[in-house]
């Protein structure tokens, strides 16, 4: 038995609970907990499937989660980092931002936020247009923010571009200064660390990274088509790198690089899309990548 492992860190993962479909914290715990990061989970909503299905059970933790986080204050439960996914609503919103003013008094964990609300241009079904007003808030108080390129628009009011020009991804294009000026603006509202996910073109997949020692598009073939859950491994895997001290950029090439995985072998092994990534035929690579 290895005793010099240490203490794991502890990451608050606020996130919706779905039983079925591989995404959200059924994908998030078992990757944070390979990478050696203790996964304290407070479930959002509870899903009996993802949205995806033509039919599913839910359950909105709404009511609930002010007494289910109050109890972790009561109890002086401090967390090393908090990862703050789907939420859902301009209530929960507020119940996360008070918890995390309750956390940040007596200490200061790492705060990252994967702002889903939208995709594809549009925002999703489930979700109000005053919610993204709402995340701005949350967003100020956070130290890694992820979203992809919808919600990057969504946050910042710009037009989501029908198509990507043939130098989208050279840097002296106008969609790379597209790109660099709307980071620029999420910079503004507090996080220091902004990744715009999932930009696919062709068979490659790019994730344009900023930071205060600048920018870079991250680049790495598509292992195939897009997956529910992907979003869940990719910030679950920052989440868990941040809390021990991994550097950013070789986080996110970390992360692009176990999805490309994940998604190839889920699509040799000819998974349905809906039923996501099989990523638990992966999971020891988490500590070798």
């Amino acid at each position: 038995m290895n005793s010099n492992l240490g203490i794991p860190k502890k990451l608050a993962m606020i996130n919706d609970l779905t039983g079925y479909g591989r995404c959200s914290l059924a994908v998030a715990i078992p990757i944070v907990s390979t990478m050696g990061v203790q996964a304290c989970p407070a479930p959002t909503s509870i899903f009996s499937n993802h949205m995806a299905f033509p039919t599913f059970h839910s359950t909105d933790y709404t009511e609930k989660l002010p007494e289910y986080l109050h109890a972790w204050v009561a109890l002086d439960v401090f967390f090393d980092g908090i990862f703050c996914g789907f939420l859902g609503n301009c209530t929960q919103v507020d119940t996360i931002c008070r918890f995390l003013d309750d956390q940040t008094l007596k200490n200061y964990p790492m705060i990252l936020v994967d702002p889903v609300m939208g995709d594809h241009g549009r925002l999703y079904s489930s979700v109000s247009s005053d919610y993204v007003a709402a995340i701005r808030k949350l967003i100020c108080k956070a130290h890694i923010l992820t979203p992809n390129l919808t919600e990057a628009c969504l946050l910042t009011g710009n037009a989501y571009p029908d198509s990507f020009p043939d130098d989208a991804f050279i840097p002296s294009g106008t969609f790379y200064k597209f790109l660099k000026e709307m980071a620029e603006e999420l910079h503004r509202f507090g996080p220091g660390k902004v990744v715009i996910t999932g930009l696919q073109k062709e068979d490659r997949f790019y994730n344009f990274v900023s930071t205060p020692d600048g920018t870079e598009l991250i680049s790495s073939m598509a292992g195939g088509p897009s997956r529910p859950g992907t979003g869940d491994i990719f910030a679950s895997i920052l989440s868990a790198d941040a809390l021990k001290d991994v550097p950013f950029t070789e986080s996110v090439k970390k992360a692009a690089e176990f999805v490309r995985i994940c998604t190839e072998g889920s699509a040799a092994l000819n998974i349905p899309i809906k039923e996501g990534v099989c990523f638990e035929n992966y999971l020891s690579l988490l500590t070798q990548l």
